[in-house]
C-alpha cells in the first residue's frame, strides 16, 4: 500500500470514528473540502479520494453545489444490522447446517485484494461454506479475511460458529459493511455444491466488511438460489430494515 492509500485511507476512518461518534450528527454537514484538507495537511485529491471511501459506504451523501453531509442514518452501518444469512433464518424458525467445504491459508488473488486494499503478495484464510435448510442446500458461500485476523481463525470450528461471531472473541470490533446483491444465474461449479442445475436464478451478494478505522476485514461473495430464499424490507419515512427470509 502507498503512503497515499493509506492516507486517505486514514482520514476517511477518522472522520468515520467521529460520525459514529455523533461528533456529525446525521443530516449534519460536513466542513468544506477546504476546511478539511488543511486540518488534515493533505491535499484536495486526497482528501476528496477519503469522502468517496465515505460516500461508497453510505456514512456520507455529496450535494453538488450545496457541501457534504452525513447520511440521515448513519445507525443502518452499525454491528448490529450486520446480521448473517444463518442469523435471520434462525429468527425465523429454520434450523440451518453450515458445511465447510475447504479452509486454506493462501495468496489473496488479485481482486479480492484490490477490494481488501491489500498487497498483491498478502495472504489470508479462504474460507467456503455451503448453508442447508429445509431439506436443501440453499447458499455457497466463500469468504476472504486478511491478515493477521486470518492466522488467528485457522482452528475455530465454522459449522457452529458464525465469522462474525469468532471475530468477536478475538476482540476484532466490525463496524460497518458495503454490499451489493444483483441477480445471476449458477454456474457449473457452484451447480455441483448445491445439488442445482447449472443455469438456474440465483442472488449473488458481495460484501466487504469494515474496522472502525476504515480497514477492510473481509471480502465475502455468497451465491443464494433464487428458489429458496428472498429479501424482505420494512420500509418507514427514515429507517429501513432489510432481512433474509426462505422463499414462498
Amino acid at each position: 500500500m502507498t503512503g497515499h492509500q493509506a492516507r486517505y485511507r486514514t482520514i476517511a476512518g477518522d472522520l468515520a470514528a467521529k460520525i459514529r461518534a455523533g461528533q456529525y450528527a446525521a443530516g449534519a454537514a460536513l466542513p468544506s473540502q477546504r476546511e478539511l484538507s488543511a486540518a488534515y495537511g493533505v491535499t484536495l485529491m486526497t482528501l476528496r479520494q477519503a469522502l468517496r471511501q465515505l460516500s461508497d459506504e453510505g456514512l456520507i451523501v455529496q450535494q453538488p453545489g450545496r457541501g457534504t453531509f452525513v447520511s440521515a442514518e448513519p445507525a443502518a452501518y452499525r454491528l448490529g444490522s450486520l446480521r448473517s444469512f444463518t442469523d435471520d433464518l434462525k429468527d425465523q424458525g429454520h434450523e440451518v447446517r453450515t458445511s465447510v467445504v475447504q479452509r486454506a491459508q493462501r495468496r489473496l488473488p488479485a481482486g479480492v485484494a484490490a477490494q481488501l486494499l491489500a498487497r498483491a503478495t498478502d495472504t489470508g484464510l479462504r474460507l467456503e461454506r455451503v448453508r442447508e435448510f429445509a431439506g436443501r442446500r440453499a447458499i455457497h458461500q466463500v469468504s476472504w479475511i486478511r491478515q493477521p485476523h486470518a492466522q488467528r481463525l485457522r482452528e475455530v470450528d465454522f459449522t457452529r460458529v458464525s465469522l462474525y461471531a469468532a471475530l468477536a472473541e478475538l476482540g476484532v470490533v466490525v463496524a460497518r459493511a458495503s454490499e451489493t446483491i444483483r441477480p445471476d444465474v449458477l454456474g457449473a461449479d457452484i451447480a455441483r455444491r448445491l445439488d442445482e442445475p447449472a443455469g438456474a436464478p440465483v442472488l449473488v451478494s458481495e460484501r466487504i466488511t469494515y474496522a472502525p478505522d476504515g480497514a477492510a476485514i473481509v471480502a465475502d461473495r455468497a451465491t443464494i438460489l433464487g428458489s429458496m430464499m428472498q429479501i424482505n424490507t420494512q420500509r418507514a419515512a427514515n429507517t429501513l430494515s432489510l432481512n433474509w427470509g426462505a422463499a414462498g
